[in-house]
């Protein structure tokens, strides 16, 4: 696929060769120990490193890459070359203090919240370099906004360290308002000799036992690594290579509210959802109704999934060095990455009309049902039965040069350039993901107990009819997605240190960096809701019965007898076949090749950066670093969209929007430039205490689609309008000022005692904006002539089927109109396309926007002590994190909150002598605010949850050790709600994890 901006990017290169080759000049450094000269600070800290040796080994040196760096710095460094502590690296670092974890449906550590701090605003660097990142989003059915690094795409064996920068520092690149993180991995000068090991693990996934038995994977999976690690020609040239393969087989189940909850103030007589008021039909069926006082949600769907997700990850770092004299380094990598996921799923859905039925209510002024129910009497709605297939591959690549040279005593540079491209892409005949739906039109009134951690669901069948069966399913809708990602990194860097004659020293340097993401997209939907063909043109051998209950046993109320959880497997290769043949067209069931949607945004960035370094031997020694940095960027963004013409009414809940063919780039740009200040002040009151003080600006980046043009319309519209999105490529990036306070007493060997206050003051907040407005003029049925005609003819406004069938029976060949047939319940089928004069369709279309200026605020606190030579110890730490940036549950108008923002614990106690290691590791965060969605502004809550880890390791002789590690023991769930806990947006079930292995060194 042809990519643009190939002339840029020579362009760089040509630039970034001729400053190789031309006498030093003033550079940038992002980390001492892999791009930049060693300062006074990275001194002190090679000084005080030691041979890692296990877990105390592992914390002391951890210990002394925080006493001795500039600034507030938490790491975790390697026990031995190949041994990381935890499999996946996301994990690891939610063990540091202030660091939460966002994990992925199948339980696992993908992206990092740092302070209170969201993940696109943490910068992830690799040897000091900025990665690109990529992702298909959710699903693989769209784009994702995010610039946060995916933690799930690198092994930990090749990681030989993991920096957390909290405070700023000139040196540092921008993009990290709550932390710059930057990833370490081995270098063969940094280990002479030989160093060769081999690890070989098994995988004991129990989530993968939960599974139907037709889909494909096994619960024991293989994991592979090696290392290899050599010094020759007297230790001036070295090769390290580092390669490991992981197959990973597991599952989930997942009840959700999926499309949201539609949300009213108690006293709304407006809105055509709403629940009835005193006096008006309905109203004698709802218990405790909300009062004017209140706010209330009522829900769209209800549905319950359960998902078999198979990944192979190979991971793989080549590096060369070449020191030819004593004073030069030169080093050339290259990372590779590989992430393939397929992913399987059967669900059981209902969807709501807002029709009236019998309900009870919470009290206020939150509102929400304890039990729902709405009265379908005819018992031919859909009891929706779908399933899906994805795969997506993602691929990092990533080509860098280094070469460090001391000038002479006072001076030394530094030069890094590197070309990292991550690319994620459909792996499938699907597309990135296809979905089939299916239903049989046997449902009667429907009634959902949300005041569980589960809801359970109650269906009335027709008489006669006492569970669901494969006579009576036929295929509905589908949709098959194509969607891609890619974005490039190529940056140079230059830096330099100068020592003075009084030990003072001045780094400076610069830096230029393009960032090319392109997005895009395109879909097949059908939304034959009303059925493809009947049931007959089905056999019955195409479908097998299952339970859901079974699927989350890990729930209270999976069992409860009320439970209507029947629902029908498939296989969805053959359902597909036969659905194309049924339609006559197999390009109906297949993901298309062009993209309607085409994203594309060109970032470039320039920096220059001074930072000067002292000691003044005061009452106490202080040690000081001033800096200032440049930060000058240029976006241009680039988007081609589709023009909606027109909405066609299709099925009795759902409108669609009606595309044109043509399609055009819009164009969009922005600049923006900064000078970004940082003073740190490190006090030594005794050989064992010190007094840290930072202040520092930063920036963050907004996300990707924020910057995009164009304006992209949701194809599903509501009876009262639509969703979009528009982005804004001339928006300003939040900046925070942050200011640090520490004190750090280290007691003894590998104890110490911290406790931290900070304060990040942040302006230029990007929030997305609900603007109403009518996009393309597109006309809607939704209370048009033939609407109109329906509700002169006594149809109530809220009984969409009984406005349909008048349509279709009264206005069939009437322009717009077309009748294609009867469903299975015997409804009329086929659409009703809006017509000129019919009412315009209005859009909530989310634009970001700069909106407000707040500040967070809290506290860190630290402990770290060993039991003298008893081979015990403990680490615990507690943040934390306060701020105005809270959402307000009852306010349903527009509101800019910190996504993230959450306390959180670690306690690991652990054992570590006489050939064994046992490290077992509880880490707790508390309710935070995790997104904002599903019908309008709403909060997503992620419940509080714990989870306990542990990790036992036997060295049997000089080279073979033996583990086993077992992640989740306790089988912990997790749970996102709106604004009140019975507001349930998912609850899902994964479960413990177990590996078993052993490492071999040579």
């Amino acid at each position: 696929m042809k990519q643009p901006h190939a002339a840029p990017k020579r362009r760089l290169l040509t630039s970034a060769l001729l400053l190789a080759l031309a006498p030093p000049l003033a550079a940038q450094t992002v980390e001492e120990d892999r791009i930049g000269p060693a300062t006074a600070d990275s001194d002190a800290t090679t000084l005080d490193t030691v041979t890692v040796t296990g877990i105390r080994g592992s914390l002391l040196s951890s210990m002394n890459l925080k006493r001795d760096a500039q600034g507030i710095v938490d790491g975790i460094v390697a026990e031995d070359i190949g041994k990381f502590p935890d499999t996946n690296l996301a994990e690891s670092l939610q063990r540091i203090s202030g660091v939460s974890i966002d994990r992925t449906s199948s339980g696992e550590g993908q992206r990092v919240t740092v302070r209170g701090v969201g993940p696109d605003f943490n910068l992830v660097l690799l040897n000091g370099r900025q990665m690109p990142a990529s992702n298909l989003g959710p699903g693989g059915a769209g784009v994702s906004n995010s610039r946060a690094f995916d933690f799930a795409n690198l092994a930990s064996e090749a990681v030989s360290e993991i920096q957390v920068h909290k405070t700023s520092r000139a040196r540092t690149p921008t993009g990290g308002i709550g932390a710059t993180i930057d990833i370490l991995t081995a270098r063969p000068l940094d280990n002479p000799g030989l160093q060769a090991s081999v690890g070989i693990k098994g995988v004991h996934d129990t989530s993968a036992d939960n599974l139907p038995d037709s889909y494909p994977g096994s619960s024991f999976t293989p994991e592979v690594s090696g290392i290899f690690s050599n010094t020759y020609a007297d230790g001036r040239f070295g090769v390290a290579l580092t390669a490991s393969y992981q197959e990973r087989d597991s599952g989930y189940s997942q009840a959700s509210v999926a499309d949201g909850w539609a949300m009213f103030e108690g006293d709304d007589t407006n809105s055509w959802n709403r629940l009835p008021m005193a006096g008006e039909p309905g109203f004698d069926l709802i218990t405790n109704r909300p009062g004017p006082d209140s706010v209330y949600g009522r829900p769209q769907n209800t549905g319950y999934s359960v998902n078999g997700v198979q990944r192979q990850r190979t991971n793989g770092q080549l590096a060369l060095q070449w020191a030819p004299s004593d004073n030069v380094t030169t080093t050339l990598d290259y990372t590779y990455a590989e992430n393939k996921v397929q992913q399987q799923r059967n669900e059981l859905s209902v969807w709501f009309n807002y029709a009236p039925g019998t309900s009870s209510w919470t009290d206020g002024p939150i509102s929400a049902p304890i039990e729902y129910s709405e009265d379908i009497p005819a018992a031919n709605a859909d009891l929706s039965m779908g399933g899906m297939e994805l795969a997506t591959r993602n691929e990092l690549k990533s080509l860098g040069f280094n070469v460090e040279w001391a000038v002479n005593d006072a001076l030394t540079m530094a030069f890094d350039y590197h070309d990292s491209t991550s690319e994620s892409h459909p792996d499938s005949d699907y597309g990135s993901a296809g979905v089939l739906g299916a239903a049989a039109f046997i449902r009667g009134t429907t009634s959902v107990d949300y005041s569980g951690e589960l809801p359970i669901l109650t269906v009335e069948l027709p008489p006669g009819i006492a569970e669901v069966g494969p006579e009576h399913v036929v295929v509905t809708g589908s949709v098959f997605q194509n969607s891609y990602n890619r974005s490039d990194v190529e940056q140079f860097q230059a830096s330099g240190r100068f020592e003075f004659a009084n030990y003072s020293g001045l780094d400076f340097g610069v830096s230029a960096t393009e960032v090319n993401n392109r997005t895009a997209s395109a879909v097949m939907q059908r939304d034959t809701w009303g059925g493809v063909g009947s049931t007959a043109d089905y056999d019955d051998d195409i479908w097998y019965a299952d339970n859901m209950g079974r699927y989350f046993d890990a729930f209270s109320g999976h069992d409860d007898p009320r439970f209507t959880d029947r629902f029908m497997v498939f296989d969805f290769e053959r359902l597909r076949q036969r659905a194309a043949e049924v339609a006559g067209n197999d390009a109906f069931y297949r993901a298309p090749s062009e993209f309607t949607d085409d994203l594309r945004t060109t970032e470039k960035s320039r920096a220059a950066y001074v930072q000067w370094t002292n000691t003044f031997d005061w009452a106490h020694p202080v040690h000081v670093a001033a800096g200032v940095r440049y930060e000058e960027t240029e976006v241009e963004s680039s988007a081609l969209v589709r023009v909606g013409t027109a909405i066609s009414w299709d099925a009795a809940n759902e409108l669609y929007v009606i595309y044109d063919d043509e399609r055009d780039f819009v164009d969009g740009e922005g600049k923006y430039d900064h000078f970004l200040p940082s003073l740190d002040i490190r006090v030594d009151l005794s050989e064992d205490m010190l007094l840290r003080a930072s202040y520092g600006q930063t920036i963050g980046r907004p996300g990707w689609q924020q910057i995009q043009g164009g304006t992209t319309l949701a194809p599903v519209v509501r009876v009262d309008g639509g969703d979009g999105s528009q982005g804004n490529p001339a928006l300003a990036p939040l900046k925070s000022r942050n200011f640090d306070l520490s004190f750090e007493w280290y007691y003894g060997e590998a104890s110490y005692l911290s406790a931290g206050y900070f304060r990040k003051n942040i302006s230029n907040f990007i929030s997305d904006t609900i603007v109403r407005d009518t996009p393309f003029g597109l006309n809607t049925p939704v209370g048009g002539t033939y609407w109109n005609n329906a509700l002169d003819a006594g149809c109530p406004a809220t009984d969409m089927v009984c406005i349909r069938d008048y349509i279709f029976t009264n206005h069939a060949g009437d322009p717009g109109v077309t009748v294609t047939g009867t469903n299975e319940a015997g409804q009329l089928t086929g659409s009703i396309v809006g017509q000129p004069g019919d009412p315009i369709a209005s859009f909530d279309i989310n634009t970001p926007a700069n909106q407000r200026s707040d500040s967070l605020d809290g506290w860190e606190i630290n402990l770290q002590h060993m039991f003298g030579e008893s081979g015990f110890g403990v680490m615990a730490n507690y943040t934390i994190v306060d701020s105005g940036l809270t959402f307000d549950n009852r306010s349903l108008g527009d509101q800019y909150p910190m996504i993230g923002l959450s306390d959180s614990a670690n306690l690991v106690l652990f054992y570590d002598k006489y050939d064994w290691q046992v490290r077992a590791a509880y880490n707790w965060r508390d309710e935070f605010l995790s997104g904002i969605g599903g019908q309008g502004p709403n909060p997503n809550y992620t419940e509080s949850y714990g989870q306990l880890d542990l990790n036992v390791s036997y060295q049997v002789n000089d080279r073979l050790s033996l583990h086993a590690e077992a992640i989740n023991l306790t089988d912990q769930t997790q749970r996102i709600h709106a604004r009140h806990t019975n507001q349930l947006r998912f609850a899902t079930q994964t479960g413990p994890r177990y590996m078993f292995g052993m490492r071999y060194k040579f």
